[in-house]
């Protein structure tokens, strides 16, 4: 072998050019032999995503369990469906959320919430109620989605996150004719001010004049997040069913 440089002759395993010091390696990465290709430089801080990275976080695996588990499966978005149907279609200010079994579910959320913001502040801490209620469900879904690997329950939490704006509407509508019961067995007529959340947040921000918009659109949002996530489900278990059937 020759060093391609100073053609001084060379080990046929030699690394490094006795005569002049050339590295074989690095010169030949750049001026590969006739009839290959350079290969192409690296690009530094580039990572690549693997591909199909988000659709196999979102879509998954189909859990063991085969035909059971599947039905359950499809029975939990049937009563999804129905009942979300049902809370979507109610007008806010029929406060059909408000008077549901999830509601009850919510409410400790909410109450908690109050408590854990309240070190930073009366406006948080009133904000703190909404936050509380969103942030448990949002919690679960990432928990089940990225920990647990379970697409279909973060699904289901994603369903539980839209109700949620539909459960927090009626009480912004709320603000300023102040007739819903409160905790206590106030309304916002006869509670002091600030026991009202969103009276308090809205006359704080110069924005209790929109509370009604600000109601309608969270409804929409909470709407919107629970149609998607009964199409997300929807997916799971057409993915799944297909599975069974050709496994």
């Amino acid at each position: 072998m020759q060093c391609p440089k100073c053609r001084a002759a060379q080990s046929d395993h030699a690394d490094i050019c006795t005569a002049c010091g050339l590295v074989f390696a690095k010169y030949y990465k750049h001026h590969p032999p006739s009839g290959e290709a350079p290969s192409p430089p690296a690009r530094r801080g580039v990572r690549r995503r693997p591909p199909g990275r988000v659709s196999e976080l979102l879509l998954g695996v189909p859990p063991a369990g085969g035909a059971p588990v599947l039905a359950l499966r499809v029975l939990l978005w049937c009563v999804l469906l129905v009942w979300g149907l049902r809370l979507m279609a109610a007008p806010v200010s029929s406060n059909v959320v408000g008077e549901s079994l999830l509601h009850l579910v919510n409410l400790p959320f909410h109450e908690a919430g109050h408590v854990i913001f309240a070190p930073l502040g009366d406006f948080i801490g009133s904000l703190g109620g909404t936050l509380g209620q969103l942030l448990m469900p949002l919690i679960c879904l990432l928990v089940l989605l990225l920990r647990t690997r379970d697409p279909f329950g973060a699904s289901v939490c994603l369903w539980w996150f839209g109700e949620n704006f539909l459960d927090i509407a009626p009480y912004v509508a709320d603000a300023r004719a102040g007739v819903l019961p409160l905790l206590g067995g106030n309304t916002g007529q006869t509670a002091p001010y600030g026991f009202h959340d969103w009276e308090y947040l809205l006359t704080e921000t110069g924005l209790l004049h929109l509370d009604r918009a600000l109601a309608q659109a969270s409804h929409l949002l909470g709407a919107l997040l629970m149609l998607a996530a009964l199409v997300w489900a929807a997916l799971l278990l057409l993915r799944q069913w297909r599975a069974l059937e050709h496994g």
